[in-house]
């Protein structure tokens, strides 16, 4: 792939309106862009979806950024690599830091098939033009809040809502939602780990809802319990936090501790991961779908392309830039094709351009290594 040169750009981005979930509240968007450069100066990028804080996983943007510079841009920069999921075998040897590795080797993804002239989602195996997405809801102050804010996207045509709950915000938004807006409102729960087995009764009181799944009600890191609680619930559990690689989805998959499996790009290590994931799942009848980490244009078009593979059959979280951003760093924005559908793009690559001028306004710190010193800042 004659890659020479990756460039690694720092940015803060503050979100529209700030977002609460179980782990925490946010206001912005601390992220790597990853740029890879080949030895004709095709680009290819990719982003972390990690935040500032060791709350979701163990990443940080800090120790993205420190990964990539101090092991992974080396490794990558000393091989002689001919396609993306040879990237995946490459970091193998290095444990866990997927946000950086799923930043590089999606980078190195998006330079490939634009060095072949074909879409990501194309590279990838997808067969979709279009993708159906939801969107995902924070915990509101109030439910009189929480209601608008249903009403609007349910207006907007999104085809699933996501609602973050967590103990004391759970059953009560559930029933108001049903209450106003019927039981054919596709509905979802997402608990972010916030639950015990302690708190069964509450769990169970979610199966008069009719919702979609539960998602990642147990700890982060649990399978066992999981598989318990399922036994107890007619709701589909939604493993999310839980599953790091093909081997956790296959684990889970067999103990029974989910119905559904959220892919998520960057926890599961990169598109090479995910799609093994996707395969996995669909061989035993599992639906999945793909879950947002508040992306950028670049991280939405990787979101996109995966989806377009034909397992992914419920809505993701991909939702249009305007969600969450005035201004992203790319062109043309991501937008809406059709009420709760987005184009699967067809052009090379990502099928989107960074905007330099964007990009510069929210740019923190940028460093560039070259493969003749590697790992060597410029």
């Amino acid at each position: 792939m004659n890659i020479e040169r990756v460039e690694l750009q720092r940015l803060i981005m503050p979100f529209k309106a700030s977002f609460e979930a179980s782990i925490g509240r946010m206001d912005k968007r601390d992220l790597v862009l990853v740029t890879v450069y080949d030895t004709d100066g095709t680009a290819g990028y990719g982003e972390s979806t990690s935040f500032p804080f060791p709350m979701y996983n163990e990443e940080t943007t800090d120790t993205v950024w420190y990964m990539l510079e101090r092991f992974l841009i080396p490794k990558l920069l000393s091989a002689e690599i001919t396609s993306p999921e040879e990237v995946n075998d490459l970091f193998a040897p290095i444990r866990r830091n997927n946000m950086a590795k799923a930043a590089l080797e999606g980078a190195v993804w998006d330079l490939y098939c634009k060095q072949k002239g074909i879409s990501l989602a194309v590279g990838l195996g997808g067969k979709k033009t279009t993708i159906d997405v939801g969107v995902s809801i924070g915990i509101e102050p109030t439910i009189d809040l929480l209601l608008a804010k249903v009403e609007g996207f349910i207006n907007e045509g999104y085809k699933k809502i996501k609602v973050k709950i967590k103990p004391g915000f759970d059953i009560e938004p559930m029933r108001a939602i049903r209450k106003q807006f019927g039981p054919d409102v596709p509905l979802m729960a997402d608990a972010n780990s916030a639950y015990t087995m302690d708190q069964l009764d509450i769990l169970k009181e979610l199966d008069q809802f009719n919702l979609i799944m539960i998602e990642q009600p147990l700890s982060h890191d649990d399978i066992i319990d999981h598989a318990k609680l399922q036994k107890e619930l007619q709701t589909p559990i939604c493993l999310d936090e839980s599953i790091h690689s093909v081997e956790d989805a296959r684990k889970a998959i067999e103990l029974g501790s989910c119905r559904i499996i959220n892919i998520k790009v960057g926890r599961v290590g990169g598109l090479t991961e995910s799609k093994k994931i996707h395969d996995l799942c669909q061989a035993h009848d599992i639906p999945v779908w793909c879950g947002g980490m508040f992306e950028t244009g670049v991280g939405r078009a990787h979101n996109i392309a995966i989806t377009s593979l034909t397992n992914f059959t419920i809505p993701g979280d991909t939702s249009a830039s305007n969600r969450y951003w005035v201004e992203d760093i790319v062109e043309p924005e991501v937008l809406l094709f059709a009420p709760g559908v987005l184009a699967v793009p067809t052009g090379a690559g990502i099928g989107y351009e960074i905007k330099p001028e964007s990009v510069k306004k929210f740019l923190v710190r940028q460093e560039s290594y070259n493969r003749q010193i590697a790992g060597v800042r410029e």
